[in-house]
């Protein structure tokens, strides 16, 4: 809605951080990343009004086939970063993290669901950055 747009025109414009949720669920991260999808507009919005660092919460992986899949994550951690690329965003310097707020799975700590999730590492100018 446009008062949604409106909030979040006037809260990002002050941030140095944009969270980036997208779901994992088969059809609900197509329908997100799709040509008029929320997920390209927050994206493009957050971009446009000078937030530098993004960060981007890969959720609802308990919703994936199979539950908690690291092919899935993987696939969306590609399409959103060749997504971002495009707008200006420098993908390797953008944190991506597989969760489910509905579990708490890496909301404060490691899931055990995800053992093949290491960590996250990212690349800037100052170096490399790293985080659980």
């Amino acid at each position: 809605s446009m008062d949604f747009i409106k909030n979040m025109i006037t809260g990002t414009s002050q941030a140095d951080c944009a969270v980036l949720i997208v779901a994992a669920g088969t059809g609900e991260f197509e329908a997100g990343i799709s040509k008029n999808g929320q997920t390209r507009e927050h994206a493009l919005l957050a971009f446009t009004l000078g937030v530098k660092q993004l960060i981007v919460g890969v959720n609802k992986m308990d919703s994936t086939e199979p539950p908690y899949s690291e092919n899935r994550f993987e696939e969306i951690k590609k399409e959103v970063s060749s997504y971002i690329k495009k707008i200006g965003y420098n993908p390797t310097a953008v944190a991506f993290v597989p969760i489910s707020g509905w579990h708490g799975d890496n909301m404060l700590e490691p899931s055990t669901k995800m053992p093949w999730f290491k960590g996250w590492m990212v690349e800037r100018k100052e170096g490399k950055a790293e985080g659980l």
